[in-house]
């Protein structure tokens, strides 16, 4: 049965990158106004500190498919087959690791020590076994009302129902994962920072 599919980007993430984006160009636009030099000279600190928000916030994001798990990074971007995975972990971020390597999800990071202190009993209820630890333990990470817990239950529940249906029984297909890294980030932010650096001197 076709499962619906998964996108989630974190609310406050994009609005933390909206804001620093918007403060950025007001910045540029003031010093443009009142010195249209200073604004070409001292302007790129701004627009790199724009571009980095935009990077680190509003791009990480995980989907959720019937084909595999897409983990989009500040750079890098992972693909991850079912059958690849070997574990889902969420000690210190949702984690999905595989017998090449670890890929953590920056959009789903472990909830704060103050959000732990306010978990309940519910907060965990439906939390899979392949989650508990020792004892049936469990982490705060892995409260279901948290987005690391929430989104390993989702990952954890379909892969648990693959499995049952011996659709895994295959193995993983070494050539279905890839990994790419985001090279047009990487190159803005190094001629933005270069720029800012040439613009400070010249």
């Amino acid at each position: 049965m076709q499962s619906i599919d998964v996108h989630y980007r974190p609310l406050g993430g994009r609005i933390l990158a909206g804001a620093t984006v918007a403060i950025a160009g007001l910045g540029i636009a003031a010093m443009t106004i009142q010195n249209p030099l200073d604004g070409l000279r001292y302007g790129w600190p701004l627009l790199f500190v724009a571009v980095l928000a935009v990077v680190l916030f509003w791009r990480p994001s995980l989907t959720i498919q019937d084909h595999g798990v897409t983990v989009t990074n500040p750079f890098r971007t992972a693909f991850i087959s079912w059958p690849s995975i070997q574990s889902i972990d969420t000690r210190w971020s949702l984690r999905v690791t595989t017998a090449q390597r670890a890929i953590t999800v920056w959009a789903a990071p472990a909830p704060s020590r103050h959000r732990s202190a306010g978990l309940s009993r519910s907060d965990f209820a439906g939390v899979g076994q392949s989650a508990q630890g020792p004892h049936a333990s469990l982490r705060p990470s892995d409260a279901i009302s948290t987005p690391s817990g929430n989104l390993a239950q989702v990952i954890r529940g379909r892969w648990e129902e693959l499995r049952d249906r011996g659709a895994l029984d295959a193995g993983a297909d070494p050539g279905a994962d890839w990994l790419t890294v985001n090279v047009p980030a990487i190159a803005t932010l190094l001629v933005l920072a270069l720029a800012s650096v040439l613009g400070a001197f010249v």
